[in-house]
This record gives structure tokens, C-alpha cells and sequence, in this order.
């Protein structure tokens, strides 16, 4: 008989426990008719037989529970314990004493984090999902217009004139897209990885802020979006690498201008002293982001629905790219917006 089985281990408890009854009370009944105790000690005997009764069941009790249930709590804990910290972990000593409510503990707070892997693993599967509709969105144009030019070529457009160069030109335009797009992912998996060096420097960020600025001047006149700066009174000196900093410049203000206020358009540069950071913040009062979007402004290839609707240039790759980059110099980046009033871009750099 396995006498670890809660059954069988019930049954070897009431046996001991009758077996021991059943010899004390024969002895106690063969000691009261005796006729060689009085009733005091008769009645003695009854109760050092009730506390030898007492005593021996709270013993076996004890035993049962110390050797059989503690010692399978044990395993559960021990193997929680492995399982949490990995094989290559030393082995975690049990205080007896409280080991059921720290199995309890145990379990709630593995309950806890399995819960919230879950929960992340559920986010992660969405964001694939998203990523690979995105990627499919933003390829099949670039593709489908190529196919489309060239297969009127070979259906005899290569001899007609008027439209061979043309098409022709327009291929090309669709695959220098397929290549930004592929550059722009190639970028972003370098940052993530931490293969690209930034080329530290100090420089002069608002001279840089301007030399963005004139170089996207054709651009925004042609939307009507004023660009203008706050200048401080004396240069301001960050340590970064220039160039992926005048790329974070560039994509925030090319989103300014891309989905600024048509007419009346403007977008605002200003600096902040943050101590021993620099605050870059860009402004602009464009169609603004709704609150449900702005956690998702930074992932790769997502748009707003009112982003797609004014414009199908973008490749929604710009601002990944920002964040990497400004995350890349170990600091922020944060965006707040209201729709129909603007939308604020504020990111962080080292003072130098």
C-alpha cells in the first residue's frame, strides 16, 4: 500500500488513531473494575489517557503533514524557484516554518508575471500582424505601379513615343521608393542593434536647426508653412552626432509641413535649458494626432487613417527612425497633440 496517496494515508491515520484508542480505553476499563483504584485515580487515569490521546494524534497529525504534505509543497516551491531563476541558479534553502504562505506568495506572483508575458506576447502578435500589413501596404504600390508601366511597355508602349520615356520615368520613381523604404527598415535594424557608431561631436544645434530649416524652405513654401525659430541670445552646444541629428530635425519638420494647416501653416523651433540636457521642441498647428494614435506614432510603417488621407508620400518609416536615433544618444523623445490644434514634438539631447 503507497501510504503517500491521500487516501491510503487517511486510512493508516485512523487505523493508528483507533489503535490507540481502543488500548487506552481497554486499559483504563481494566483498571476502573480492577477494584485496586479508587475513584480519584480512576479518574486520573481517564484524563492521562485523554492527554496521551491528545498528544499521540497531534504528533501523528504533525508527522503526516511535516513528512507527506510539506514534502510535496516542497517540490512545487523548489521547482517554482527553478523554473524562475534558471537552471544555472544555486538551489534557494526553504524556511519550514512559513513555506505555505510562501508557496502561496510564490504562486500569486508567478500567477502575476505569467499574466503580464501573456499580455506582452498578445501586444507583440498584434504589432506583428500590424507590421506585416503595414510592410505589404506600403510595398504593393511601389510594385504594382512598376508592374503596370512595364507591362504596357511590353505590350507595345516601348515603340510609342509619347508615352516610353514617360513610364520609363516613372518606374524609376517607384523603385527609388522600394529602395528608400528598404534603406530606411536596413537603418533601423542597425539602430536597434547597436551597429551603428555615432560619430560624437560638439556642435552648435541651433546652426544646424537652420541649416534644416533653409534646406526645407522651397518645401514648405510650396505648402504656405511658415517655419520660424526662437533663437536664444548665445549658441547652444550639444554633444551628438550631427548628421543623425540633422535627420531627426529633418523628419519632425518634414511631418510639419507634410500634414501642417494648408494656407495658414506654421511650425515653431524652440530650445529649452533642461540643466544638463538640452530640450528641442517643434510645433506646429496641423491636423494633430488623436490620442488613440500617439502611442503608435513611433512604430515602423503606421499612419494615421488622417495621415493616409492627405497624403500617400510618406512611408511612415520617418519618425522609427527619429526615435531610434535620439534613443541611440541615450536620451527622450515625446510627442503630445490635439486634433484640429497641433501637434508638439520634444526630444532630448546632451549639453556640451
Amino acid at each position: 500500500m503507497k501510504f503517500h496517496e491521500p487516501r491510503n494515508l487517511a486510512l493508516l491515520n485512523a487505523l493508528i488513531i483507533t489503535g490507540i484508542y481502543f488500548f487506552l480505553f481497554s486499559l483504563s476499563f481494566l483498571l476502573m473494575n480492577s477494584g485496586v483504584f479508587n475513584h480519584f485515580f480512576s479518574y486520573l487515569v481517564i484524563f492521562f489517557n485523554s492527554l496521551l490521546i491528545f498528544f499521540s494524534v497531534y504528533l501523528i497529525f504533525r508527522y503526516t503533514i511535516d513528512h507527506f504534505i510539506y514534502s510535496k509543497i516542497r517540490l512545487i516551491y523548489k521547482s517554482i524557484h527553478s523554473f524562475k531563476l534558471g537552471k544555472k541558479e544555486k538551489p534557494v534553502i526553504f524556511p519550514e516554518h512559513d513555506i505555505i504562505e510562501n508557496v502561496q506568495a510564490e504562486v500569486d506572483n508567478w500567477e502575476d508575471e505569467k499574466q503580464k508575458e501573456i499580455e506582452q506576447l498578445k501586444r507583440l502578435e498584434q504589432y506583428r500582424r500590424d507590421f506585416i500589413g503595414n510592410v505589404s501596404h506600403e510595398l504593393k504600390t511601389p510594385l504594382f505601379n512598376i508592374q503596370g508601366y512595364v507591362s504596357t511597355l511590353l505590350d507595345g508602349g516601348l515603340e510609342d513615343p509619347t508615352i516610353n520615356r514617360e513610364y520609363l520615368r516613372r518606374s524609376e520613381k517607384s523603385i527609388e521608393r522600394l529602395v528608400k523604404i528598404i534603406e530606411s527598415l536596413d537603418e533601423i535594424s542597425q539602430l536597434e542593434s547597436g551597429h551603428i557608431r555615432l560619430n560624437i561631436s560638439r556642435f552648435n544645434l541651433v546652426a544646424l536647426t537652420q541649416e534644416v530649416v533653409e534646406m526645407l524652405d522651397m518645401k514648405a513654401n510650396k505648402h504656405n508653412i511658415r517655419i520660424t525659430i526662437n533663437e536664444p541670445e548665445k549658441a547652444i552646444f550639444v554633444s551628438a552626432d550631427k548628421e543623425k541629428i540633422r535627420q531627426v530635425l529633418t523628419n519632425i519638420l518634414d511631418n510639419s509641413i507634410r500634414y501642417g494647416k494648408e494656407g495658414n501653416g506654421q511650425a515653431k523651433i524652440t530650445f529649452f535649458d533642461m540643466d544638463e540636457n538640452i530640450l528641442t521642441e517643434i510645433t506646429d498647428n496641423g491636423i494633430g494626432i488623436d490620442s488613440l494614435d500617439l502611442v503608435r506614432v513611433f512604430e515602423r510603417f503606421y499612419r494615421t487613417d488622417r495621415g493616409r488621407a492627405i497624403t500617400r508620400k510618406g512611408k511612415g518609416l520617418g519618425l522609427a527612425i527619429v526615435k531610434h536615433i535620439v534613443e541611440a544618444h541615450q536620451q527622450t523623445i515625446q510627442v503630445r497633440s490635439t486634433i484640429g490644434v497641433g501637434t508638439t514634438f520634444g526630444f532630448t539631447l546632451k549639453k556640451s
